[in-house]
């Protein structure tokens, strides 16, 4: 059994300047660890340049593509009044990941409500790579194991692929990793095909709000913060999950945001006080059923 810690060193001569090399996997995960019959899947990208990968749900960004393009259009009009219509799924998968070569400094992106979090990874994969091979799809592939963020976790990287990166924020394996879940089942992402491309298409890219503008996570500067510090916001979430949507509410300076909330039953609620409440009970069942996150000490 050999021991394999990451250094930071990665193979990179088959990208070019401008190409990317994107990455489909699918990722399968148990939000209720109650309800494991329950099994939700999410199409997820890994792109891999020069300079880095970032990993995200392309579901995620497709699905609020109109919402943020329409807020966008009413900031820019500057009516003085802004309208966000909330969707009752606004997608499965918000988390994003990047790493940044050589030194593979890795960030996780994160949503509290109307906040946006830069999260710097402290800790390093620290591999045992053990002499176990089999095929994941069309990919010799060999076996390591890690702990990571308070699961158990079994990887599978191919030496076919000269990247020594994968999923979410694994990487440090002498090849990409083509699979990875957690002893445990609950988290799963699997490789099932790539391609290159020139360019992040523009439907896949976030549209920019005015600088100090945030709405549910949408424009302004992420707020860059320690794991520690991201815990405490978290649990102060999980307390009062409304407690900026009373702030926006109160007014963003000149301009004045209003929520509609669909309850259960397809009923448009505007009234506020009755939109806090309604929200406030879904938020906290929402939380109830997503007690099995891919990292439980980040949220412990």
């Amino acid at each position: 059994m050999k021991k394999f810690i990451a250094f930071g060193c990665l193979v990179l001569g088959i990208l070019t300047q401008a190409q990317i090399n994107r990455f489909f996997y699918e990722y399968k995960f148990i939000p209720d660890s109650n309800n494991r019959e329950d099994v939700k899947s999410e199409m997820m990208y890994l792109d891999i340049d020069k300079n880095g990968s970032s990993y995200y749900s392309r579901d995620k960004f497709v699905s609020d593509s109109t919402s943020k393009a329409e807020i966008e259009k009413q900031v820019k009009s500057f009516s003085g009044n802004i309208s966000v219509n909330r969707k009752e799924k606004p997608g499965q998968v918000s988390f994003k990941v990047t790493k940044s070569y050589p030194d593979f400094t890795t960030y996780l992106f994160r949503n509290i409500a109307s906040d946006r979090y830069k999260i710097k990874e402290e800790q390093k994969p620290e591999w045992k790579i053990l002499p176990d091979k089999q095929k994941i799809g069309e990919y010799n592939a060999q076996k390591a194991t890690t702990n990571f963020g308070g699961r158990e976790w079994i990887a599978w990287f191919s030496t076919d692929l000269p990247f020594q990166d994968g999923p979410y924020k694994f990487y440090g394996l002498p090849g990409l990793i083509v699979k990875i879940e957690d002893t445990t089942g609950s988290h799963i992402m699997t490789l099932v095909g790539n391609k290159k491309i020139a360019e992040i298409p523009a439907s896949e890219k976030e549209p920019e709000l005015p600088q100090n503008f945030r709405v549910f996570g949408m424009g302004g500067k992420e707020l860059e913060v320690t794991e520690t510090q991201f815990r405490k916001v978290w649990k102060d979430y999980v307390n009062d999950p409304t407690k900026n949507m009373k702030q926006m509410m109160g007014g963003n300076g000149d301009v004045k945001v209003s929520f509609k909330f669909k309850d259960a039953s397809g009923k448009e609620i505007s009234d506020p006080n009755e939109v806090m409440r309604a929200m406030e009970k879904n938020t906290k069942e929402r939380l109830a059923k997503d007690n099995n996150p891919i990292e439980p000490d980040l949220v412990k």
